[in-house]
């Protein structure tokens, strides 16, 4: 039977005194004797129809979100511990002590390297709990209910050399290489971070930009059930394990998928929050609770909440407060206190925080100042963690969030432990280096801590063969990354475009009039084309389609019905439109990931899908569609996460350039993600005009990456301008070009005055004006598509840097030329290259081109109106190309000044004294 006293303290907040304790002990012994009668689960459903009942008839309850400042899970119900905690205890020690030895080894090297030592310091024993007995390698073998292949685990980037150390204990990486950490550059070294482009047989995820790692593991383990569901991997058992930190969760990021995991129920993912209660600078909360905050925050969200607060040694302590004073002294305590009791020692904490009340004097009245000193954060104790990781790991029905209390900077003793500059701490003076030892009892001796002698036990020592019998037990070591997927066949452009590659036969307009072809938007030619690639044989189970709320914007509506909308519930619902053809359909095994209004969100879906090849060992291939504006500027930092991770997929960059989006205006015309996908160095970033060009690329990259399995990603640009595309017999023939970034599309009956380079929307206008300056002037001017200014200036600098190397005599090619080089090699006639996007972009090749080059390009702020009011305004339209060739040439004396001002008169060119951008 339950003390009821017990309960009392259980639920002692701090409250207004008691009118009436009698009638309060009743309370609680009814309380009590449901719980031990019919159990928490009938006791909790009692309060929930108290709480109702009283609201009912006007009584304020408090909408409690958080919980008594008590570990969660009481010693009765915690779960035995499995392990040998002698070598386990000994084994973590070690890691400690090579982590801390790795960093300062670096900094005693060069002050240059920085590293962290606090973070992992804090962080060890739940790393451990999870190495020792969690942890599922990617050969666990698949047992009643659980599939083989792994857990996922995204750890926290300045913890790194914790990972490490534990790796070099398992023989996984070298002497050499721990004692290089940081210097990654000319031999054997470790990166600063996770980096899994760095590393790419050991690092899974990068995690060193803030907040990425929670939304990403969201969706990663969504996408396990998502892979589940759809029949294509067995995924029941393995978990998503992330680790982050509490001053982390300040990142929008940390946070925007919560609700996502808990309306979804993905039991299988795991947050652990570190919760040491300090930030880089200071506390996180210094005037409140960071714990008591998270709790609400993730319970409100409809997580499971497990706080892990306080060490085996404080059971004792709690079981004897009868009365609740230490549950409400705790309460009280603000974390900038806290940080203060775990930066003194054990007589400062008697003084400041049990000596306030005589209840809790009398409490620790028995110990001493040395004993108050060691009662550890639950964060410390593996006993009290490995029954939080077990509670989180059985608990059925929705995401768990284990709320750990550390110490930043535990065992650093005076140089670092808990203080506001820990953080910072990379270099330790000897005596606090011999004072590490002692506390973690190392078997070293002085000259090897002062010599920071990494410490690796012998093969048949006790350490080694548990450590490594332990890891063999869960399926091999972890983090690693894998690379076995097989390659997968991809079908022809024919078979999934061929509207697109064959010319069709001209039809009349409404006046009569014959046109080359039915008018369509380049984001209706590639809906056509995912719409076939998800239906062929082999390939199409794995297309991922992906939408931030924007499918019908798309006209991306008509893939609802035959692909279906992705949800793990099904449709429990008639929708609306149920007797139209393309009604809105949700399926448990539905194909396409609708994820609503949030970029970061339908980004880190992508990732999930982009990285299965690594993570799962199935290829997918996800297509992410979405407002061009609203990718590389909104979620870049992701876009760069997913860089890293060596994802495989594309991005298709919709309405996108700045004047085809026409009235939505300013926030929502993009005139420079291709700029900035021009620095992501495995991205392949293309702007096509035509369908056939869009065909070519898509084929293209697919090969790349799902046949030849190259780590890159494409970034396609497509528009929802309406207009007849060419006949693409003759273009065919140039595939080359167009997957090299560039090639002659239209050559002039006789030889070119000048040369005029266009590419996604505004290559009809380049058309348009290669035809004035026939048509008006007699000029002869060649059209050149550029799909790609970023492939072609990665091409020129190869180019120049193999000439570079053959000079310096280390190989190379005296003679190499670049694309560019070889068709526009002609140093007399002019070249004007115009864009939708801001001029930097056509700027990228200027170094190529040795004729006379000018740019046009859409820089400034966007703003609303028709298209044609917007290139005219961004002077990019077919009368400003013509005018900047007739001035080119003009400059060139290939022909008269007096030209230009005709042409300007003749178009009413205004070119006002100010440029658009300063407009």
């Amino acid at each position: 039977m339950t003390d009821h006293s017990d309960i009392g303290a259980l639920l002692g907040l701090s409250m207004p005194v008691d009118p009436d304790p009698l009638e309060t002990r009743e309370w609680l012994e009814g309380l009590a004797s449901v719980i031990a009668r019919e159990g928490p689960t009938r006791a909790a459903y009692l309060l929930r129809r108290m709480t109702e009942a009283a609201r009912g008839q006007g009584v304020e309850v408090p909408r409690a979100l958080t919980t008594p400042y008590v570990n969660t899970i009481p010693l009765e119900r915690q779960a035995p511990f499995p392990g040998d905690l002698s070598i386990e205890e000994r084994i973590t020690a070690i890691v400690r002590w090579n982590a801390l030895a790795m960093v300062v080894r670096a900094n005693k090297a060069s002050s240059e390297l920085g590293g962290h030592i606090a973070s992992y310091a804090s962080a060890a024993d739940l790393f451990e709990v999870g190495f020792n007995h969690f942890f599922r390698g990617r050969d666990a073998a698949a047992t009643a209910g659980a599939a083989g292949g792994g857990d996922l685990v995204f750890f926290q980037p300045h913890s790194a050399p914790g990972v490490y150390a534990r790796a070099f204990l398992e023989g996984r990486i070298g002497e050499a290489q721990i004692g290089n950490y940081r210097r990654e550059v000319g031999g054997e070294g470790l990166s600063s971070y996770p980096h899994p482009w760095l590393m790419p047989d050991f690092w899974q995820f990068p995690t060193g930009s803030m907040g990425l790692g929670p939304i990403q593991a969201v969706y990663q383990a969504r996408f396990m059930r998502y892979l589940e569901h759809r029949g294509i991997l067995a995924t029941q058992g393995r978990k998503v394990w992330a680790f982050v930190g509490d001053g982390e969760m300040d990142e929008p990021e940390s946070l925007a998928a919560l609700s996502l995991a808990a309306r979804e129920g993905l039991d299988n993912l795991i947050f652990v929050v570190n919760c040491n209660l300090q930030r880089l600078d200071g506390p996180v909360r210094g005037n409140g609770s960071i714990i008591q905050e998270l709790e609400g925050l993730f319970g409100g969200a409809g997580w499971n909440v497990i706080k892990l607060l306080w060490g085996s040694n404080w059971d004792a302590l709690f079981a004897r407060d009868h009365e609740g004073a230490l549950v409400r002294r705790l309460h009280e305590t603000v974390d900038g206190e806290f940080q203060k009791y775990s930066a003194t020692d054990g007589r400062f904490n008697r003084e400041h925080f049990f000596n306030k009340y005589p209840e809790l004097q009398a409490l620790v009245a028995h110990m001493s100042d040395a004993d108050i000193d060691m009662l550890k954060r639950g964060g410390h104790d593996p006993v009290k963690i490995h029954a939080a990781y077990r509670a989180a790991s059985d608990f059925r029905g929705g995401p768990t969030v284990i709320l750990a209390k550390t110490m930043k900077g535990f065992g650093m003793g005076s140089a670092g432990q808990a203080k506001m500059t820990t953080h910072q701490q990379k270099k330790l003076d000897n005596e606090t280096l011999l004072s590490f030892r002692d506390r973690f009892m190392l078997p070293l001796s002085d000259e090897d801590v002062l010599s920071l002698k990494f410490y690796k036990p012998g093969p048949d020592s006790a350490e080694m063969k548990y450590l490594l019998s332990r890891r063999a037990a869960l399926g091999g070591s972890l983090p690693a990354r894998h690379t076995r997927a097989k390659a997968l066949a991809v079908p022809p452009a024919a078979s999934f475009a061929r509207f697109a590659l064959e010319a069709q036969a001209p039809r009349a307009d409404a006046n009569g009039d014959a046109r080359a072809q039915s008018e369509m938007s380049s984001t209706t030619a590639f809906v056509r084309m995912i719409t076939q690639l998800a239906k062929d044989r082999g390939l199409g189970k794995h297309i991922v389609p992906i939408v931030a709320d924007e499918a019908r914007t798309f006209g991306m509506q008509t893939l609802f019905r035959g692909m279906g909308i992705y949800a793990p519930h099904g449709q429990r619902y008639e929708p609306e439109d149920k007797d139209e053809l393309l009604y809105y359909k949700e399926a448990r095994d539905g194909q396409i990931l609708e994820e609503g209004i949030t970029e970061a969100g339908a980004l880190s879906s992508w990732i999930a899908a982009a990285t299965s090849h690594a993570n799962h060992g199935v290829p997918m291939l996800p297509f992410y569609i979405y407002y061009s504006m609203f990718g590389f500027q909104r979620v870049a930092d992701l876009i760069w996460a997913a860089a890293d991770q060596r994802s495989r997929g594309f991005l298709v960059g919709a309405t996108s350039g700045r004047t085809t989006l026409a009235g939505e205006g300013l926030q929502h015309q993009d005139g420079s993600s291709h700029l900035v996908a021009a620095t992501v160095p495995n991205c392949r970033a293309y702007d096509p005009c035509f369908a056939h060009e869009l065909a070519v690329i898509v084929e293209e990259g697919m090969q790349a990456m799902l046949e030849r399995g190259e780590d890159v990603f494409y970034y396609l640009t497509v528009m929802n301008e309406n207009y007849a595309h060419i006949d693409p017999t003759a273009a065919l023939t140039q595939r080359e070009g167009i997957v090299r970034g560039m090639y002659l599309l239209k050559k002039p009956a006789k030889a070119p005055q000048v040369r005029l380079l266009g590419s996604g929307a505004i290559l009809r206008e380049v058309l348009a004006a290669a035809e004035l300056l026939e048509q008006d002037f007699g000029i002869a001017a060649a059209v050149y598509s550029v799909t790609s200014y970023p492939e072609l200036q990665r091409d020129g600098l190869t180019a120049e840097r193999a000439r570079l190397r053959a000079l310096a005599g280390k190989g190379g090619n005296a003679q190499a030329q670049s694309w560019v080089a070889q068709r526009l090699g002609d140093a007399v006639t002019p070249v004007v290259a115009a864009s939708d996007y801001v001029r930097a972009l056509p700027e990228l090749i200027r170094g190529q081109i040795v004729a006379p080059y000018a740019t046009l390009g859409t820089d400034g702020f966007g703003r609303s109106d028709t298209r044609a009011a917007l290139r005219r305004f961004f002077e990019v339209d077919r009368h400003h190309v013509a005018l900047q060739a007739l001035a080119s040439l003009a400059a060139a004396g290939s022909i008269g000044q007096e030209l230009v001002a005709q042409a300007a008169a003749r178009y009413q060119v205004e070119l006002p004294e100010a440029p658009s951008w300063r407009r």
